[in-house]
């Protein structure tokens, strides 16, 4: 019974990820001695991601194991500012939405969070 319960919610979980668009590329921050933090990345290639709807930007408190908070923006944006929110204070992440709300990976600012990209 577990073991039939785990390779259906492993199998759940992996086509959820197949029909994801794929992560974002490129993903930056900027926001040092500002009261507010910029994300920006490489807009998709829309013949290869047909399904994107857009992006959704997560933060999180640096002591949290949680994203704790989102927004979305539409395909076509590639910056976002956060007002109010600064760098300091917490940890961001983006992730590419497609029009079924399917999400891909989170990818952190920076060549860490690249995937290998």
């Amino acid at each position: 019974d577990y073991a039939a319960k785990l390779t259906g919610l492993n199998a759940v979980t992996m086509a959820g990820m197949a029909w994801a668009p794929n992560p974002p590329v490129n993903v930056q921050i900027r926001g040092a001695v500002r009261p507010s933090t910029t994300l920006k990345w490489d807009a998709l290639d829309a013949e290869q991601n047909p399904q994107l709807a857009g992006y959704k930007i997560y933060w999180r408190l640096t002591d949290s194991n949680q994203w704790e908070k989102s927004v979305f923006v539409p395909a076509g944006t590639t910056e976002h500012t956060l007002e109010n929110v600064v760098i300091d204070n917490y940890l961001f992440g983006v992730a590419s939405v497609s029009k079924e709300g399917f999400e891909s990976p989170v990818v952190f600012p920076g060549a860490a969070g690249s995937f290998g990209e």
